[in-house]
């Protein structure tokens, strides 16, 4: 197989894990989907984690899966939603899933980042079904972007997905996942964030070796930062939550 078919392969993985990765924190978790995570633990994930920091994300989510009782019940599942709602609706645990909470100085949501993000979406064709509902910068967003750049066919976006993690999704995600690692109530949303935060830190090494150019220091992705110029008019697809954005 040639280096650019084990490329390609390669997208398709992580892009296929990227929406799954979202789906996790797109609704409320129902039977079947624990049932499968049960069945498949961190084996749904196609690409392997192989990190210190991975492996540890892996274990926790691990436990996470095992912490379900032998038969999902309703109890569980109540706790479940209660903690869906409490990290991703009511922001009760004060983890909003949202990049401009993280990075605007009054900890506001629909700030200057998501004008930012919804400029990257507009040049890809792409826009999210519903704002108002969920922002352009949720996480959700953000993980169906990054798969949208990954993934085949999308010619020469590596370097456009490395640089939106340096400048966006990895500026927020980790202080995000380590809120909720500390603060939520049910194991399995603690793996879930712990692991996805871990996911794509690797993937950021991985597109740095692909790229053949280091990971950038806070100092120069800082310096780099630019007011985004705005695109032409595109007919624009919307992202369809839980899965892949259409285009």
């Amino acid at each position: 197989m040639s280096d650019g078919e084990d490329l390609e392969r390669f997208r398709e993985a992580v892009s296929r894990d990227l929406h799954e990765l979202a789906a996790l924190h797109d609704r409320e978790l129902d039977r079947d989907t624990l049932e499968r995570l049960r069945a498949e633990g961190g084996r749904f994930l196609r690409l392997g984690l192989v990190s210190e920091h991975g492996r540890d994300a892996l274990v926790l989510f691990e436990q996470g899966v095992m912490s379900l009782p032998p038969v999902v019940d309703s109890a569980a599942m109540d706790a479940l939603a209660v903690d869906f709602t409490e990290i991703y609706l009511t922001y009760g645990l004060r983890a909003a899933p949202c990049e401009s909470v993280w990075l605007d100085e009054d900890s506001l949501v629909m700030q200057e980042p998501m004008f930012e993000v919804r400029e990257l979406y507009r040049r890809h064709g792409l826009c999210v079904p519903d704002w108002r509902r969920r922002s352009d910068d949720h996480l959700v967003h953000e993980l169906q972007f990054l798969a949208h750049l990954v993934g085949p066919g999308s010619g020469e976006a590596l370097g456009e997905a490395a640089a939106f993690l340096d400048e966006h999704l990895l500026r927020w995600l980790p202080d995000f996942a380590a809120r909720v690692v500390q603060r939520c109530a049910t194991p399995l949303y603690a793996g879930i964030a712990a692991l996805t935060a871990a996911y794509v830190d690797e993937l950021r090494d991985l597109l740095a070796q692909i790229l053949e150019a280091p990971r950038p220091t806070q100092e120069e992705i800082d310096a780099r930062r630019k007011p985004v110029v705005l695109a032409e008019e595109l007919e624009l697809s919307a992202f369809v939550p839980g899965s892949a954005p259409t285009w």
